[in-house]
């Protein structure tokens, strides 16, 4: 028997949504296993979606390094706010620059800084305190993020 004659009713039209959620369900439970997996891997510590650094707020000790990946399609950058990182502190962004003058202008210019999708960037923290940072492109939907790091 075809599909459509099993599905022309109002009950096999039932049988048959029930059938695709059901195996929707299953894909979709799947699917989560697999990403769970990808990210028991802990081969980043923050991840970027669309517009949202994932988790907002790390906490490292003095000399760890922090590996942000860009999880999402779009292109995003990592910048500290020169004003919201500890005095003693080295500057950090994605794409060398120094001041976070310099990274918008780097980015506005010629895109400096990109992270692209799937790819990594990261940072050593060798001074206490805490460190915030940014999206350049996304920093007006809220993508900001705040690292913590302790003796």
């Amino acid at each position: 028997m075809s599909e459509r004659s099993v599905t022309g009713g109002r009950d096999g039209t039932r049988r048959s949504r029930r059938d695709v959620l059901a195996g929707l369900g299953t894909v979709t439970i799947a699917g989560l296993a697999g990403c769970a997996g990808a990210g028991a891997a802990n081969d980043y510590d923050v991840g970027m979606t669309a517009v949202a650094f994932n988790p907002p707020e790390t906490t490292i000790a003095v000399g760890e390094r922090v590996v942000w990946r860009n999880t999402s399609s779009r292109g995003h950058t990592v910048t500290a706010y020169d004003s919201g990182i500890p005095e003693d502190a080295a500057f950090f962004a994605s794409g060398g620059y120094d001041s976070t003058a310099a990274a918008r202008d780097g980015f506005m210019s010629e895109f400096g800084g990109i992270i692209d999708s799937g790819e990594t960037w990261s940072h050593t923290f060798e001074v206490p305190g805490t460190y915030e940072y940014f999206c350049i492109p996304h920093e007006q939907a809220g993508m900001v993020g705040t690292v913590v790091v302790e003796e």
